[in-house]
């Protein structure tokens, strides 16, 4: 459907909104764009005439966005942010297609990037954006093709291919090896332990599956992944972490696993892409490596 140019504003008066809605203040837009404030004042105004409406409640000592222009701007900022992430993907890769990706931090670079370079070989005109949260994403705010999602095969409104399982293991440094002086689980009792946020319940999971009683399941307490390989290496504790992100130091030797009975994955890692977003091209030959790999 094509636009309709009469109700595009132009950018310029478009950035002093948006600006002087995030401050709240002509004046800090006006420092922030390197304009005059009378500069930003006339294109607020010229924009409400546009509009035929007030944007704004014009006070002595400030001014405050009316519920129209609330809502104006939380759309006007989205919009672009929009904008500002296309060109700069297009400057990042003017002769091929992208790909935006959503990845939980430690996942991204301990598996994803590691892999990223096959992908790039194989497809050099296609550039993969990586997008880290550690709260789930949210398609309809955000610039994405898809996501990678951990937990349960369910995304409302989304498309979802099934990646790999979650193998939890525990494991340590080798000095701290050394000190519980055997791979037996029962020597955990008096060991450290390393907890992570979001998923407060494993040790106490995993020492259920070993057909182990521990009434202490004291140690430290970390909000991402990476914090707590981190710390395993450095021998603070034991740690319960998914293989596929402690693959290198498994094999250089920097991390031990202990021997245990297997504990059940608590989810699976999928890829999701919105059903309500085109595929383009570039997604679906990436999305066909990822799946393959």
């Amino acid at each position: 459907m094509a636009i309709a140019r009469r109700f595009l504003p132009s950018t310029t008066l478009l950035c002093s909104f948006e600006a002087s809605a995030r401050h709240k203040s002509f004046t800090a837009a006006a420092n922030e764009l390197c304009l005059t404030q009378s500069a930003v004042s006339r294109h607020i105004r010229a924009l409400e005439v546009h509009l035929g409406a007030e944007l704004f409640v014009r006070d002595r000592q400030a001014v405050f966005l009316t519920k129209a222009g609330e809502a104006y701007a939380r759309e006007i900022c989205e919009a672009l942010h929009h904008i500002s992430a296309a060109t700069l993907a297009f400057r990042a890769n003017p002769i091929g297609g992208t790909v935006n990706l959503g990845v939980l931090p430690t996942l991204s670079t301990q598996w994803l990037i590691p892999k990223l370079g096959g992908f790039k070989t194989l497809h050099p005109n296609i550039t993969v954006n990586l997008y880290t949260r550690l709260q789930p994403f949210e398609f309809s705010g955000e610039n994405l093709d898809a996501a990678i999602h951990f937990g349960e095969a369910e995304w409302p409104g989304a498309e979802i291919s099934f990646l790999m399982e979650d193998r939890v293991i525990p494991v340590c440094s080798p000095s701290l090896f050394e000190k519980i002086k055997s791979s037996k689980c029962n020597d955990l009792a008096t060991v450290p332990l390393l907890h992570l946020v979001s998923r407060p319940d494993a040790w106490e999971r995993w020492f259920e599956a070993q057909k182990i009683y521990r009434p202490s399941l004291h140690g430290p307490l970390f909000d991402q992944f990476s914090f707590v390989v981190s710390a395993a290496l450095y021998g603070d504790g034991v740690a319960l972490i998914p293989q596929i992100l402690i693959e290198r130091e498994l094999r250089n030797g920097q991390l031990f696993e202990l021997p245990a009975n297997p504990l059940e994955s608590e989810g699976s890692y999928y890829l999701v892409n919105p059903t309500s977003r085109g595929l383009t091209n570039s997604f679906m030959i990436f999305k066909k490596w990822l799946l393959a790999n």
